[in-house]
């Protein structure tokens, strides 16, 4: 299955990499970071992969990758909390959406940064992902879909919404279905299935805006999904998260030319998902991965 065609959304590029030069000091606690800061629990990070010139860490979601002040209020940061944790600065080189959780690397030197930054510019970094969508899905296949910037007045107002659409390109790999006898809507069933992601571009929402066009938006998406979903999702498993994880990056080392693949594990409350929907997470690790051409 195949398809090309264009979106007229308006919205903002989201280049896939930051400088490399992009790196930031922990801003000073002010009294009133002070008397909440004990009441606030942090997030929890996990470390997947460190050496002297990388790591990587598993972002829960809802955790922002750097401070924003589209966020003010926000005490906690992946890029944060991977530096203090580590005990050296680490530089950001490539996103994560806020409310999608799985592999973040970082570099720990502006020039391994650089390195990085390269491959992902010119896509030869394999990224997956897995989404929980709606309706059942049974055809693999690439989306060619040229998507145009999405942006907000206020952290965007200076881009040209008439710019045209940008090339956006996204495989996608049906795993798993399932029909559960629960309405979340006008009809007396639930289907959902569980798709295995590669982008080839890094457009912003690429993956969620995609899944959209084919009629099967990611549960959880608030922009661009089904808000029935979305609620029956929140109230049955009293879970309110979107619904995809990044779950894998496979990449060369900018030092030791090892070729890296880096995964990471299903959170418990994809498992709890899983088990409501009959399906196993050992069914996943027999299943071939897609590989980006």
């Amino acid at each position: 299955m195949n398809a090309k065609d264009n979106d007229t959304l308006s919205a903002t590029d989201n280049d896939e990499c930051y400088e490399p030069e992009f790196v930031e000091e922990a801003a000073p606690l002010t009294s009133t970071d002070v008397a909440t800061e004990a009441d606030e629990q942090p997030p929890v990070i996990e470390v997947l992969y460190q050496d002297e010139h990388i790591v990587a860490i598993h972002k829960p979601a809802g955790l922002l990758v750097h401070r924003s002040y589209l966020a003010r209020k926000e005490r906690f940061f992946a890029m944060q909390m991977t530096r203090d944790l580590v005990g050296c600065h680490v530089f950001p080189v490539h996103r994560l959406d806020r409310p999608t959780s799985g592999v973040l690397l970082f570099a720990k030197s502006s020039e391994v940064a650089r390195q990085l930054c390269e491959q992902f510019a010119d896509h030869s970094i394999k990224k997956q992902y897995l989404a929980i969508v709606r309706g059942n899905m049974h055809e693999s296949g690439t989306l060619d879909y040229a998507l145009k910037q999405e942006f907000d007045d206020i952290g965007d107002k200076h881009v040209d919404p008439n710019k045209a659409a940008q090339e956006a390109v996204t495989d996608f790999q049906p795993l798993l279905n399932t029909e559960i006898p629960f309405s979340s809507g006008r009809y007396p069933s639930s289907r959902y299935a569980l798709v295995r992601l590669s982008p080839h571009t890094g457009r912003k929402h690429q993956l969620r805006r995609h899944m959209a066009h084919l009629r099967h938006p990611i549960v959880g998406d608030t922009t661009h999904g089904d808000g029935k979903q979305n609620k029956f999702f929140r109230e049955h498993f009293n879970i309110n998260r979107l619904w995809l994880i990044a779950k894998s990056l496979q990449f060369v080392h900018p030092v030791t030319q090892q070729a890296m693949h880096i995964e990471t594990e299903l959170e418990a409350e994809w498992l709890t998902v899983f088990d409501a929907f009959g399906w196993n997470d050992a069914q996943l690790s027999s299943m071939p991965s897609m590989l980006l051409s």
